[in-house]
């Protein structure tokens, strides 16, 4: 009688992990960058959002400079990961570019992570302001990290879901430096 039950137990844990494999692998892909909200081609939104000491961070401060615009939070690998790359872009091409962060995240968490790692181009914090910000620029997944490009113009350039790397950063920026 317990061979029975244990062959049952078996055949039922089979099949839910089946079922829930199947699931997963037919959940629907996170909408592309650009279909809600801004895309490439459209006029950069706004944002104002608070910085680490206090001072408000505006769109319209970077008018008429290239932009770039990442999204991120302490707690997301991939962000982290390429944390130092974006500080080396903003490095390596001065007063060419301008490179923002905008965390979804606690002030106090972003402070001490950024002083960690020596970030030093403007990042501002916030919640829900930020997630808001981030629809509207493109990310409609809402999945982090996500970067933007935007030209001396205002008009955005390149969006990007996912972890950047230097090769593919250089590669957007090339055109507009």
């Amino acid at each position: 009688m317990s061979r029975m039950l244990w062959l049952y137990i078996g055949a039922a844990l089979i099949g839910l992990s089946l079922g829930g494999a199947f699931a997963w692998l037919s959940r629907p892909a996170p909408p592309e960058p650009g279909t809600a909200g801004a895309a490439v081609g459209d006029p950069r939104p706004g944002f104002r959002h608070g910085g680490l000491n206090g001072e408000w961070i505006d769109a319209d401060d970077f008018e008429g400079q290239l932009l770039l615009v990442n999204f991120w939070a302490t707690w997301c690998a991939p962000c982290r990961r390429e944390m130092p790359v974006l500080q080396a872009a903003s490095e390596r091409h001065g007063d060419d570019l301008a490179v923002v962060g905008l965390a979804i995240d606690d002030l106090e968490a972003v402070r001490e992570f950024v002083t960690g790692l020596e970030i030093r181009y403007p990042i501002a914090a916030g919640n829900a302001d930020v997630m808001a910000t981030q629809r509207a620029w493109g990310n409609a997944a809402g999945a982090l990290p996500y970067t933007v490009l935007v030209d001396r113009s205002g008009v955005i350039r390149w969006q990007h879901l996912g972890e950047v790397s230097v090769e593919q950063l250089e590669s957007a920026l090339a055109p507009w430096l």
